[in-house]
């Protein structure tokens, strides 16, 4: 992490002119991606959202994964807002999803605190869960469950990345298996709350407790009356779903 940060830094320039230029250039993708969805060319967004993420692949090749790994949250941001502004069904609301991503990688992705990198992660897995099963939820299981992993391991990778995690490899694969096995037992009954899937759900209030719980031990503000809180509230809101969910043979 302090290795890629010392790189970063030496391409994005930090005051003067280069500085606003950069800063421009980078509102200006978010507005490119609301003209092309308004004109019906979306799939141009996707396109434009990998090639501004051009410096992965400005060192040796043998450099491109790991630069992968490190940008993967905010390729997932942008191409989960690209799907909710194509899901939007006015003008209005496209342009408050650019808005939103406009905010992500302008305030949101440049912060480098531990606490910003954990919620970096954790709203990268949300809305790249929410956009899944959205746009392209009716799609086989195995597809499902395979990009879950890849959401949830990447998520986790960034997470625990922050903290310097010696079990980072290990932590991440474990929440990535247990995201895999999850969207697979629940992608035959899909089930939804407005626009959030029900593995979505799961998985964001499993993230964002445990996620939460972790952060607190390593600061050490985490006392026995909290961890029982959160782990109250988890169990909670995961039994009530259980309980009062659907369970027919359909989508809601």
């Amino acid at each position: 992490m302090r290795v890629f940060r010392l790189l970063t830094a030496r391409v994005k320039p930090v005051s003067g002119f280069a500085y606003f230029l950069h800063l421009g250039l980078t509102a200006l993708l978010p507005a490119l991606l609301f003209v092309l969805v308004r004109i019906d060319v979306a799939p141009l967004g996707a396109l434009l959202i990998v090639l501004s993420k051009w410096r992965i692949f400005a060192v040796k090749p043998r450099h491109w994964l790991a630069n992968i790994r490190v940008n993967a949250v905010d390729i997932m941001v942008g191409i989960s807002v690209l799907a909710f502004m194509i899901n939007s069904g006015s003008a209005g609301w496209q342009l408050l999803w650019a808005l939103v991503y406009a905010v992500w990688l302008l305030v949101i992705k440049p912060a480098s605190g531990v606490l910003i990198v954990s919620l970096q992660a954790l709203i990268a897995q949300s809305l790249a869960l929410t956009a899944l099963f959205l746009a392209w939820g009716d799609a086989p299981a195995l597809v499902l469950v395979a990009v879950a992993w890849l959401v949830c391991y990447l998520a986790a990778r960034h997470f625990f990345f922050s903290f310097e995690e010696p079990l980072t490899k290990l932590l991440a694969y474990t929440w990535g298996y247990f995201a895999a096995a999850l969207t697979w037992v629940l992608a035959h009954w899909l089930l939804f709350y407005g626009v959030v899937s029900q593995p979505t759900l799961f998985l964001s209030v499993l993230g964002f407790g445990i996620g939460t719980l972790y952060y607190l031990e390593k600061r050490d503000r985490l006392s026995v009356l909290v961890r029982r809180q959160f782990v109250f509230v988890m169990v909670a809101i995961i039994v009530i779903v259980v309980v009062l969910a659907d369970w027919g043979d359909k989508t809601l």
